[in-house]
């Protein structure tokens, strides 16, 4: 298909792989990017549009404050909404107004600033004894984030986006597709979920699932919320908040009172999208291969925790099921072949760190 390699091949046109191809123009490579479908559909238009920024820890909190800046920088680049609008955590038990007091005295007041039940209310009208609030989060309009990127990319010197365009496999210097040949100094796969169909065993050794999650786009008109919301139960998935002695407590007494929320490996948040309608989630669920059927049951669990949490009205306007890479550790960097290497968020934390994670991966790249 191309007679002269490009610098750099990238199979999946997602927010990751996406986020390589921008790395790749800022150090002035030509690309090109390779996706099997029309357009992005997979867990880069799923999710919150939420990057969970404080709450995350170790590699993932760096790689999420460098992600920041190019969200920003991108956003206003290539047309698309990103809010600085910042992370309300909902505090409604002792357990958990002690983790983010935790969080508090471990980070400071600047990362986290605690909210008494009044100016709670002033930031967001939830129904909460207390709360806190994360500054640095940033909301992204993740139904216009991916396009918006990539033909911004379809208007780079030396940068082309080709959809529907299957990958059949990858070796050094190629990558073979359903179109012909493409020939690279350097491929990255950035196939997510689907890692496995492309290269199994990589998948295979990274024990690598499916974290499918059923989520929730809610109507309650006249109701408006500026910053992402967290729950109780968003401490128990979150490293930062987790790893807290409050949390630790809650799903100590959540496995007594509330099993049913630890079974479904629940994340109660919610972000407002610009037509000020809700994307609320979510459970989780891992297998590499799922039944093909949605539980009722656990939509009408998020639909209640929500309702007690706005004490409004709300119309359910559509339902989905969100997916994502799931694996040990919360990032796959593995070499394939010489010059070829899979990369995957294998975390759900896709949209808060690829930006930040692209740059190591073409460092590795470049100096293998």
């Amino acid at each position: 298909m191309n007679a002269t390699p490009v610098d750099l091949a990238i199979v999946g046109a997602g927010i990751v792989g996406l986020a390589h191809a921008v790395e790749a123009v800022s150090r002035g490579l030509s690309v090109v990017v390779i996706e099997r479908d029309e357009r992005a559909v997979g867990a880069s238009v799923r999710n919150f549009g939420h990057a969970c920024i404080t709450a995350q820890a170790g590699e993932a909190l760096t790689l999420a404050l460098e992600a920041r800046g190019t969200w920003l920088r991108m956003g206003r680049t290539a047309g698309f909404d990103v809010a600085e609008c910042g992370t309300v955590v909902a505090t409604r038990s002792k357990e958990e107004r002690q983790a983010v007091e935790e969080l508090a005295a471990e980070r400071g007041t600047d990362e986290v600033v605690l909210l008494s039940a009044q100016k709670l209310k002033q930031v967001a009208p939830i129904a909460a004894e207390s709360g806190a609030f994360f500054p640095r989060d940033l909301r992204v309009d993740q139904r216009r984030a991916a396009g918006a990127l990539a033909a911004w990319l379809q208007n780079q010197p030396g940068v082309r986006v080709q959809w529907s365009n299957p990958v059949l496999g990858v070796e050094p210097g190629l990558v073979r597709t359903g179109r012909g040949e493409i020939r690279a100094e350097r491929i990255v796969v950035c196939a997510g979920h689907n890692l496995d169909r492309l290269l199994p065993g990589i998948a295979d050794e990274a024990g690598l699932q499916r974290c499918v999650l059923q989520m929730l786009q809610l109507r309650a008109p006249g109701l408006r919320i500026e910053p992402a919301v967290l729950t109780g139960s968003s401490m128990l998935r979150y490293p930062a908040l987790a790893a807290t002695a409050g949390a630790k407590a809650l799903r100590e007494r959540w496995s007594r009172e509330r099993p049913e929320m630890l079974g479904a490996v629940v994340n109660h948040m919610l972000t407002q999208l610009p037509d000020g309608d809700l994307v609320v989630g979510d459970t989780h669920a891992y297998a590499r291969t799922h039944e093909p059927f949605s539980d009722e049951a656990l939509d009408d669990l998020m639909l209640a925790e929500t309702r007690d949490l706005l004490k409004t009205d709300l119309t359910v306007v559509r339902r989905w099921r969100g997916v994502y890479a799931g694996a040990d550790g919360e990032f796959l960097r593995a070499p394939v072949a010489p010059g070829v290497m899979a990369v995957a968020v294998t975390s759900g934390i896709g949209m808060t760190t690829a930006f930040g994670l692209a740059p190591t991966v073409l460092d590795l790249m470049e100096n293998s």
